[in-house]
């Protein structure tokens, strides 16, 4: 099944969510929803009925998904709307592929809290995305999620939650001085939570003293393997969010790291740096299989 939305009306349908909404649900079949360039301003929901989802932009940087919800927005009730109900996207539908378009929250810096992207299903892949926010622009729900080649942009906690997920080649850009790179609550029976490989750290012109993470809950758990960095990164690396308790239970760990923004002699010495036959472990397939054997590098667009 495939669908096709145009903002001009030469499609199928004007909107994304009139297409996730013509889809079946609980599908056992891939349903391809194909997104021609445009800007779309609507809040898009992937229900967790809405399975195997695909949907496919005609160019990263032509299809824009946007809104500009914050966690001040007043909602039906007259009340703020919070964090989790600011996000411009909410994906639930478990395998589900997002390609080729961008993702923005547009409230705007200083906003507060403004998610972009909210996922929550499990086996979730992301490819040549890019996503656009401040300050929590991405979060990872207690599930598998995969991002390759994606770029993240933020200023505070713009990579949070409990999820298992890995980064592959991503680029990881902060947008605030003081910053913070990740917010992980990974639980404690977890063992992986945000692993990044092969990835580029960079930040805009004259932003520094930015931080690789602080743990949102104590058993945070963030890997950096063999990542580039620029000079925006502090030397100490990472932060306990003034609880030095956390430092003994946080999980965070560095191979290989490059650039100037790469400092292992001076990183706080409750995190570790690997070793490289430990940081072989740290594969795609070992962080993500499960007992299912899911294997997002081969689950791909025909």
């Amino acid at each position: 099944m495939r669908f096709v939305v145009a903002a001009q009306g030469s499609g199928d349908f004007r909107t994304v969510q009139a297409a996730v909404d013509a889809a079946p649900d609980g599908s056992d079949q891939e349903i391809t929803i194909y997104i021609k360039n445009g800007i779309y301003e609507e809040k898009l929901v992937v229900p967790k009925a809405k399975r195997k989802l695909r949907l496919i932009g005609e160019s990263r940087d032509g299809v824009i998904l946007t809104y500009s919800d914050n966690a001040k927005t007043l909602g039906e009730d007259g009340e703020p709307i919070g964090t989790f109900r600011s996000s411009s996207t909410f994906f639930h539908g478990d395998d589900f592929i997002a390609e080729h378009l961008t993702i923005r929250n547009a409230s705007g810096q200083g906003t507060g809290q403004a998610v972009a992207v909210f996922v929550t299903g499990d086996r979730m892949v992301f490819r040549h995305v890019t996503m656009l926010g401040f300050q929590d622009t991405l979060y990872t729900g207690e599930s598998r999620q995969y991002y390759e080649e994606c770029r993240i942009e933020g200023d505070v906690d713009f990579i949070f939650g409990p999820a298992c997920a890995v980064f592959n080649r991503c680029e990881i850009h902060s947008k605030r001085k003081g910053g913070y790179l990740t917010a992980a609550s990974t639980p404690e029976h977890q063992p992986y939570g945000y692993v990044f490989l092969d990835c580029q750290v960079t930040a805009d012109p004259g932003m520094t003293d930015i931080y690789l993470g602080r743990p949102w809950r104590p058993f945070a758990n963030v890997v950096w393997i063999r990542t580039g960095m620029d000079a925006s990164i502090k030397p100490e690396g990472w932060h306990n969010w003034n609880d030095p308790g956390r430092e003994a239970t946080s999980r965070y760990y560095e191979y290989g790291s490059s650039g100037p923004g790469a400092n292992p002699e001076t990183r706080v010495a409750w995190s570790k740096q690997l070793t490289q036959e430990e940081a072989d472990m740290y594969t795609v397939r070992t962080v993500l299989c499960g007992s299912d054997g899911w294997n997002p590098e081969v689950t791909r667009i025909g």
